[in-house]
């Protein structure tokens, strides 16, 4: 093949992989990334607790304080009416808010307990535990409502 060719369909290619992309400045955009930010600190305060990863105090705190302010974020790019995109929210997002924000403030509630805890040193593993549960519990309770799979 041709050089022209090839570099043509790589071109067109890219383009096309690009236009089915969520903008990361829409509501939707901005949300997902602020969720999977929240996932990720999530997973590795876990995974510190579960012997995934080695337990590094100071790392588990910056994490429990950045869970913490993440979760207060997500919940102003929801827009008042469902908005356009392939979002994993379902419509009862916007027909029940009362519930959906009740939940949210669940979660803030929990982040807050479990940040604030790891302001007190040493850090026992085993008292955090039940915080980072408790956290996880909440972002579990409001997939199982309000999210799609």
């Amino acid at each position: 093949m041709k050089r022209t060719t090839v570099l043509t369909l790589l071109c067109a290619c890219l383009t096309l992989a690009a236009c089915g992309g969520v903008d990361p400045n829409s509501p939707l955009g901005k949300r997902q990334a602020i969720f999977k930010q929240m996932l990720h600190t999530s997973e590795d305060l876990g995974g510190m607790l579960r012997g995934r990863v080695e337990f590094n105090e100071q790392k588990f705190a910056e994490n429990a304080v950045k869970l913490d302010q993440l979760s207060h974020e997500p919940w102003q790019h929801f827009p008042k009416v469902r908005d356009e995109g392939d979002s994993d929210a379902r419509d009862d997002v916007w027909q029940r808010q009362e519930r959906f924000q009740s939940l949210a403030r669940e979660l803030e509630a929990a982040t807050g307990q479990l940040a604030a805890a790891t302001a007190k040193r040493p850090l026992d593993p085993d008292a955090m535990a039940p915080l980072v549960q408790k956290a996880e519990d909440a972002c579990e309770a409001c997939h199982k409502e309000f999210r799609a799979y």
